[in-house]
């Protein structure tokens, strides 16, 4: 039996779902709004939710973020009554399972849950996380459970994975967790750094040579592709390629098939290809800098990783492992954190993310190893003047001088800019909604803007509309 929450304000609606997921044997709970919504994941566990798009009090998308860090996780399906496209691409990019449209009949609905819940089933079969040899990858947040979830994902198979993310995320520490928990873990873990690589003896650093090859060849040397063999080829910052060594990789990851310099006897290699990048391959493949049928064979699995700033839940955590590990060595007593210190540490950005966080930690005990006890004082400068300079901007100011008051009546160009866009745009949505009797769909067609577009631009200046 799975439990199934239907978040619409249809009462209708409720009456049929309701008697057909009795008919399936499941329990069944209806909230009316987001706010009932959210009610009753706090007193309940589901496995599938049926969240309406326009309710009483906000966008259902609102909801996607609270539903999908609910303790249950549940598998999310979006109903909707009106045909809405970007809607559904931006709930399908939010992580919903299916996107459906009212009226909601049973036929359309049980396909839709029964695949939602053997999907469900499958993913509590999989390999438990706990199990997983993380490589000291912290994070308790849904983001790196997620990002885990992944990882067990791809370690059960052996297609190629794309690791995406900010510099400093962690994406060769992710990479070799998934060689680790695959089949190929007792093997060569092979990084190839792609921005490193010279164009003049990219074929010989990558295929290998021969003795008497060229000047210098004085001995055979196996190439970065056999010594992958049977484990696992990282190419680490792949973005970096240039386009002729892109080409020389697609030849070989077709068939796994290469030549040394100076051999005239092809050698196979049978690996298994990892690759991680910072960059957007998608817009330079459309910029023609990076061959779309080389991201084709690399992206059958993505992960892309949160910048830290995103999982501020995992900095306190990450902090303490790491001055521990540094502590230990360096051979210095285990210090200790006043709780100020996490607090700064929460307030700052991470532009480098978890690298610069590791490698703050070290300057910090370097810098303070005789401190037993830690406190925002004993910080980089840079980063206590962010934090100040961001507390000063929270709290409000006190009464402005008089040249400040001057100051103030003229505004700098791009914020009277952007104010006189919104006064325009906010008239503008005002006139529409008076011209369609506060209807969204007659607004809509008037405007040629659609509906989902339309809810945040309401939302927006927050005015009143109905369905």
């Amino acid at each position: 039996m799975a439990h199934i929450l239907l978040i619409d304000d249809d009462a209708i609606l409720k009456e049929t779902i309701g008697a057909l997921m009795r008919r399936l044997g499941h329990a069944f709970t209806w909230a009316g709004s987001l706010d009932e919504g959210r009610r009753a994941l706090v007193h309940g566990r589901f496995d599938v939710v049926l969240l309406d798009l326009r309710l009483p009090d906000g966008y259902g998308l609102d909801m996607m973020a609270e539903l999908r860090s609910a303790p249950s996780t549940p598998e999310i399906i979006i109903v909707t009554g009106q045909e809405d496209p970007e809607g559904a691409a931006l709930a399908i990019k939010s992580g919903a399972w299916d996107y459906i449209q009212k009226p909601l009949t049973p036929n359309r609905v049980t396909l839709p849950l029964t695949r939602a819940l053997e999907y469900r089933a499958q993913k509590a079969a999989r390999r438990p996380r706990a199990v997983l040899k993380r490589e000291a990858i912290i994070g308790v947040g849904p983001a790196m459970e997620a990002c885990l979830d992944m990882v067990a994902q791809a370690a059960d198979s052996d297609a190629s994975v794309l690791v995406t993310g900010e510099t400093g995320t962690g994406k060769e520490l992710f990479a070799r967790a998934i060689h680790a928990n695959s089949q190929r873990g007792n093997n060569n873990f092979v990084v190839v750094d792609c921005a490193a690589l010279p164009e003049t003896l990219v074929e010989s650093v990558l295929f290998g040579h021969v003795k008497g090859a060229f000047t210098g060849a004085d001995r055979d040397r196996d190439g970065l592709f056999k010594l992958a063999d049977g484990g696992t080829l990282f190419l680490d910052e792949i973005g970096e390629l240039s386009l002729g060594i892109q080409k020389t990789f697609l030849r070989v990851l077709q068939d796994g098939r290469f030549r040394p310099v100076g051999s005239k006897n092809e050698l196979q290699s049978d690996f298994r290809l990892l690759a991680a990048t910072n960059r957007d391959l998608g817009v330079m493949a459309a910029g023609g800098v990076f061959r779309e049928d080389l991201l084709y064979r690399l992206r059958t699995i993505i992960i892309t990783l949160p910048p830290l700033r995103s999982r501020v839940e995992d900095i306190k955590p990450l902090a303490i492992h790491y001055m521990n590990r540094l502590c230990e060595r360096y051979r210095l007593p285990t210090k200790g954190f006043a709780e100020e210190f996490f607090q700064a540490l929460t307030a700052y950005s991470w532009p480098g993310n978890v690298r610069e966080l590791c490698s703050t930690m070290e300057r910090v005990l370097l810098q303070h190893r005789t401190e037993p006890v830690l406190y925002p004082k004993h910080l980089p400068d840079e980063i206590r003047i962010q934090v100040l300079n961001a507390r000063g901007a929270a709290e409000p100011a006190g009464p402005p001088h008089q040249e400040e008051q001057h100051a103030a009546a003229v505004p700098p160009w791009k914020e009277y800019r952007r104010q006189a866009l919104d006064a325009a745009e906010q008239s503008y949505l005002e006139d529409l909604l008076t011209a369609a009797g506060g209807n969204v769909a007659r607004a809509s067609r008037l405007s040629g803007l659609s509906p989902s577009r339309l809810y945040d631009l309401f939302r927006k200046y927050n005015l009143p509309t109905r369905v």
